[in-house]
């Protein structure tokens, strides 16, 4: 499987951001993912392919451009479809499954089929979650930065309080996650972007 390079997935990124804005809004988060992802593998001892990580983290939400309306505003509420959108681009794109399924498979804890009746998301009914390392690692990484106005850092604590309200099970699923791939340290990625940790 070809792996896109950084350049390639920046003019990805490009081709579908509507503004400059929403570029460096969407693009600089999954930078700061990929970082946290890339800190995170250095300090475990996971076998896990660095390469995809590094493309799956700087592509997982490609789909938010989808979502900009001709105001240049975000459409917050279907905001939950980001992760399909991007998968529909990707695919189209002509890239295979396991760089599409970053998009789909990254959106809070998972979101089962059960999850999508019982909410009634407007998503198509299925099971999107994280299955690989490395679709883990990236959807792990992706929970401590936000692209809030303005953009925030997320500490465990805050992200585990965030997704309680869609059950205690995600909870379990998320302080599962910080045993297996450890905490980041959020303090080099502040210092570099300046965004407060809430």
């Amino acid at each position: 499987m070809r792996i896109p390079t950084d350049r390639e997935i920046r003019a990805l990124h490009a081709k579908y951001a509507p503004t400059q804005e929403a570029f460096d809004l969407v693009h600089t988060h999954c930078e700061i993912v990929c970082g946290i992802a890339e800190q995170l593998l250095a300090r475990t001892e996971l076998n896990l392919d660095m390469d995809l990580v590094r493309a799956g983290s700087l592509l997982h939400d490609i789909g938010v451009y989808r979502l900009y309306g001709n105001d240049g505003k975000l459409d917050h509420a279907r905001y939950v479809r980001h992760g399909v959108l991007g998968y529909e681009i990707l695919l189209d794109e002509g890239f295979p499954e396991a760089i599409c399924r970053f998009c789909s498979c990254h959106t809070g804890m998972g979101i089962s089929r059960d999850d999508v009746r019982e909410q009634g998301l407007p998503l198509p009914s299925a099971d999107y979650l994280a299955e690989s390392g490395e679709e883990k690692l990236v959807m792990y990484a992706d929970k401590f930065h936000s692209k809030t106005d303005p953009p925030t850092f997320v500490s465990a604590a805050s992200y585990a309080t965030r997704i309680r309200r869609f059950g205690e099970e995600k909870v379990i699923v998320f302080k599962t996650m910080c045993e297996s791939f450890g905490l980041p340290d959020l303090v080099p990625f502040t210092a570099l972007h300046g965004h407060a940790v809430v």
